[in-house]
């Protein structure tokens, strides 16, 4: 068993290494964690950008990857406390995003501004006990290459958005978005899709609709 393994197992090794890596009840690395082991642990690409005002609340335990290109702006924050974050190449994060992982995101992706793509879910069930003590859940967001995030969205954990497809500003994105699609709303149902026959984006029929047009 390796020596990670072991202080996992170890539920008192694992309290430990926590309160060396980060303070009690808070999310942000201490200071030496964030300037002598992520920097030598964690990849990040050539010219990719993190600003100045950007928060990365990442640890060595979970992974964390920037691809070339891309860019972090002000005020975002990313944490893998969770589970890792891999950022693809010539992606942008916009102003004050939250990325919290398990989370994957491709190329050449748009993340607007104000946008939270969340990995984890809180436990709830236990009527005795605060929310904020129950244990969490964790299920991998899948952002695919050339999609476009609009400002306000919120992805919820567990939900894949294929290639290409557009969420609309201010969507609430609950279940899995097929590739080369519009979607929007609370919940986001699709509102268009890319006809590769028509070469044209088109507006997507409601069931009742359908029939109609095959009548």
């Amino acid at each position: 068993m390796s020596i990670l393994q072991t202080i996992k197992t170890n539920a008192r090794l694992k309290a430990l290494a926590l309160y060396l890596l980060m303070p009690r009840n808070q999310a942000r690395p201490r200071w030496w964690v964030r300037n002598f082991i992520n920097p030598f642990y964690h990849r990040k690409g050539d010219n990719a950008v993190f600003r100045s005002t950007a928060r990365l609340d990442v640890l060595p335990f979970n992974g964390f990857s920037v691809g070339n290109h891309s860019v972090v702006e002000d005020y975002a924050v990313i944490n893998n406390g969770m589970g890792p974050v891999a950022i693809g190449a010539h992606t942008f994060v916009g102003l004050y995003g939250v990325v919290i992982g398990p989370v994957t995101i491709g190329d050449h992706v748009i993340i607007a501004q104000h946008v939270v793509i969340s990995g984890l879910n809180h436990g709830y069930e236990d009527v005795t006990m605060p929310i904020k003590d129950q244990p969490c859940s964790a299920a991998e967001i899948v952002i695919e290459d050339e999609c476009w995030i609009g400002a306000n969205v919120v992805i919820t954990a567990g939900v894949r958005i294929g290639k290409h497809a557009v969420v609309a500003a201010g969507s609430v994105v609950t279940k899995d978005v097929p590739a080369y699609t519009i979607v929007g709303g609370n919940p986001a149902r699709v509102l268009k899709r890319y006809n590769f026959l028509t070469a044209a984006w088109e507006k997507a029929y409601k069931p009742q609709e359908v029939e109609i047009v095959k009548a």
